[in-house]
């Protein structure tokens, strides 16, 4: 009996040990995506119907707002929804179609300024995407012609410096595949290329693969708090969303296609190390402790280049879903509050400040219109799963 005693006992153990080593396969299981697209297109209605109800249109035709604008015409998209569009045009009306306003080619200026004459400014060109989005939906000549006038004075000059920040790579890239669409003329894409090689060369960092804000901030001329590299992460989220727009619109036998496409695959790999436990990004993505706490900004449009690119096949579904699962789940149950609001979105600045507070009512119209691309591209996600 002690022997049948022992052989049962030891078999007992032997399949302890390989339950045990099953369950530790399985202990941390990859996330998959798994809302239903219905479930996704009322998170979408009810943000963008928020943000409409609450915010006039009758504003300026700055970044901000424009990027707002990009996102609602991918809303318009999707629902078909002629509010939306309006929303969008109403805006455009008001500004006359116009960014900067100054007339004299003479006074054009391309450093930061919010003045009319800094027409040749990336910030003041954001509204050329969604005007001439707008021209595709509706071929009036009169959305497109002043970008027409300030984006062929501007490849006419011999300068090159005109994105020195990394911003500015959201805010006209885009604009000069769209460009280029409009007549076909391929200077378009060569001051792309050229423009983008010169941000290339102040503010990437080849080794981490991402971007510093701005040449102020390389390391190790600049540090974090604790001695590291500062790479903010709505800086970053604004090149990687706009890898993804020109990516969407690019001729495919650009020459310069692959060098893009290795851009934005490198950051894509880069940034899933820095990924929080509960999905967001810090400020400071490799520095968690010099703006600690939640951002929906950065993380938005990490979300929503993530998902352009598994939507589009530059990506692969099963290293990267699960980190849109978890950074979608941040998005929909932390940054979204009940009334549609989004929260902890870092006001407008340029770094990661240490101390800055960023809660549940924190919002901006570029963190929603990062947050409604994301959930647009989320959508389709979702629908090509069912």
């Amino acid at each position: 009996m002690k022997y049948i005693y022992n052989k049962r006992f030891a078999n007992t153990i032997i399949l302890s040990v390989i339950i045990l080593c099953a369950c530790n396969s399985t202990k941390h299981p990859q996330k998959v995506i798994q809302q239903s697209p219905s479930n996704i297109l009322q998170i979408i209605n009810t943000v963008n119907q928020y943000w409409q109800q609450n915010t006039p249109t009758n504003v300026r035709a700055f970044w901000d707002h424009a990027t707002y604008h990009t996102a609602n015409i991918e809303v318009y998209k999707l629902t078909q929804n002629n509010s939306y569009k309006q929303y969008s045009e109403d805006w455009a009306k008001y500004n006359q179609w116009m960014g900067a306003t100054a007339t004299n080619k003479d006074s054009w200026k391309y450093s930061y300024g919010e003045k009319p004459e800094f027409v040749l400014f990336g910030d003041w060109q954001t509204c050329f995407q969604v005007y001439i989005d707008l021209y595709r939906i509706d071929s009036a000549a009169v959305k497109v012609e002043r970008a027409k006038e300030v984006i062929n004075y501007q490849i006419s000059t011999s300068k090159n410096d005109y994105w020195w920040w990394a911003d500015g790579l959201y805010m006209v890239m885009p604009v000069m595949v769209k460009m280029y669409h409009l007549n076909g003329n391929k200077m378009y894409l060569d001051k792309l290329y050229e423009y983008y090689s010169y941000a290339n060369s102040i503010m990437y960092d080849s080794t981490e693969q991402i971007y510093y804000r701005d040449a102020k901030y390389i390391y190790p001329k600049h540090k974090t708090t604790t001695g590291k590299k500062d790479f903010w992460a709505r800086g970053n989220g604004w090149v990687f969303a706009a890898l993804a727009k020109v990516l969407q619109e690019l001729p495919k036998d650009d020459v310069h296609r692959n060098e893009y496409i290795s851009k934005f695959k490198g950051m894509a790999y880069s940034l899933k190390k820095y990924q929080q436990a509960e999905g967001y990004w810090t400020r400071s993505i490799a520095d968690t402790a010099h703006a600690p706490g939640y951002e929906t900004s950065g993380t938005a449009f990490f979300t929503y280049a993530y998902l352009w690119g598994m939507n589009n096949g530059f990506l692969s579904k099963k290293e990267f879903e699960p980190i849109v699962s978890k950074s979608w789940d941040y998005l929909t149950k932390i940054a979204l509050q009940p009334s549609g609001k989004i929260g902890y979105v870092q006001p407008i600045g340029e770094r990661a400040i240490p101390g800055q507070i960023v809660d549940k009512n924190a919002t901006a119209n570029f963190g929603v219109g990062a947050f409604l691309l994301a959930a647009c591209e989320m959508y389709r996600f979702a629908e090509k799963k069912r």
